[in-house]
């Protein structure tokens, strides 16, 4: 991963640059912004809107005497800024949040403006990140978190470390102590996890919109069929157990559930759960043909960009440069536990002491971008749904990759 450099370990420094005739890091910028009255908006979840008025107050105090500030927030869930933006590109933010699943379709539509800063910001964050808001070589977003991703957590009264780097391993210790371990695998962002690191193939057309899928490959040293078998093996296995996110959270609590893979979001209810025994691991290889193979994952940033329409571009760039910099994503990471995209803010000694943060950042290295077509889905819960009970109707594995590949590859008309 990224923060597996040198200069992940350096110490963080939280002084913010006082230079304030370019951009917070320090760069200068081709254009003087205007001075005078700026009225800007800033699009983001409310919950984080307290949080984000102490860093508009830094921002107009960096920046005193340069220009008379207007900066107000608007109430945007993130899942649905890319739909309102492109409702009304005008009307939009001058600065918005929203996750990386969603750049595509804003850089395609020309709302984001391309970042004025972008070596530095490039060089302070993770590249992983930075490949999520860039389009061919552009940067067109700043971001801010690397947390929404999925790994494993476990129980260490009940496993090794050996264990758990293996999913036999987990079933094992798992069926000895008479419990569980449990994965949400109908969900298609899940259900990647045995695909992505297996040499088959799965992404978004140029269209934007249809996939290119070989999931159903019949050559190769892993077939389509031979994850399915891995699959089968595992869904069949009596230590196994399906569970929404919520559910493994209840299963957790009631010691039914020892082992589970899922994100960030549950990591605190986790914590109090199992205490001292609260352990977070990159998720584990498993056994596909005759081989073990890591189990990848999808990955997942958030990101601020600005609004190529905006009326005062130049300060809606440099306030989404100091909301997403160093010091801002240590903040957010101490109030709301939000795992920075930031080199040096994911390294500091808070940060390195929270087993859920440095579990996401092993597992980013075999992680990919989402970057699928909206088919993806539901072939993949009709599939797995299968999987789940077993295969009931003992369809052929190779035809049921060849219908979840079709319908992954299925026009949108269809």
């Amino acid at each position: 991963t990224g923060c597996s450099s040198t200069e992940a370990i350096e110490t963080i420094e939280t002084t913010p640059n006082t230079d304030t005739g370019g951009l917070a890091n320090g760069q200068e910028t081709a254009e003087t912004p205007e001075s005078g009255t700026v009225p800007l908006t800033v699009w983001t979840e409310e919950d984080n809107f307290e949080m984000l008025e102490e860093m508009i107050a830094s921002f107009q105090e960096h920046y005193a005497g340069q220009a008379d500030f207007e900066i107000s927030l608007v109430a945007q869930p993130d899942s649905g800024t890319c739909n309102t933006i492109l409702g009304d590109i005008h009307g939009a933010g001058d600065v918005f949040s929203f996750p990386d699943d969603q750049f595509t379709r804003l850089m395609a539509a020309g709302v984001l403006a391309p970042v004025d800063n972008a070596a530095e910001v490039a060089a302070a964050n993770v590249p992983e990140s930075i490949a999520a808001a860039s389009w061919h070589d552009t940067l067109y977003a700043f971001p801010y978190t690397a947390d929404n991703g999925y790994f494993l957590y476990y129980d260490k009264d009940y496993f090794t470390e050996e264990d758990v780097q293996t999913l036999d391993g987990l079933l094992d210790a798992a069926n000895a102590a008479g419990k569980q371990i449990s994965m949400e695998l109908n969900s298609g962002w899940y259900l990647y996890a045995f695909f992505g690191q297996t040499g088959l193939e799965l992404g978004v057309n140029s269209d934007g919109v249809t996939n290119y899928c070989n999931w159903n490959a019949t050559e190769g040293a892993v077939k389509g069929r031979d994850v399915a078998q891995s699959i089968l093996n595992l869904t069949t296995n009596p230590a196994f157990s399906y569970h929404t996110d919520d559910d493994f959270v209840l299963g957790v609590q009631d010691g039914s559930i020892i082992a589970g893979v899922s994100g960030t979001w549950n990591a605190t209810q986790i914590r109090n759960a199992w205490g001292s025994d609260y352990g977070a691991a990159k998720l584990p290889t498993f056994t596909c043909a005759g081989q073990q193979i890591q189990m990848s994952s999808f990955t997942g940033y958030k990101m601020m960009g600005v609004n190529a329409y905006s009326s005062h571009k130049e300060w809606a760039m440099r306030l989404a440069d100091w909301l997403t910099n160093e010091e801002n994503q240590t903040i957010r990471f101490m109030q709301k536990s939000q795992i920075p995209s930031n080199i040096k803010a994911a390294a500091s000694d808070a940060a390195l002491q929270i087993p859920a943060v440095q579990a996401i950042l092993d597992q980013s290295q075999y992680g990919s971008l989402q970057r699928v077509g909206t088919k993806y889905w539901d072939a993949c819960t009709a599939f797995a749904n299968i999987m789940i009970e077993g295969n009931p109707n003992n369809i052929s594995l190779q035809d049921l990759m060849d219908t979840l590949t079709e319908g992954i590859t299925a026009s949108v008309a269809d």
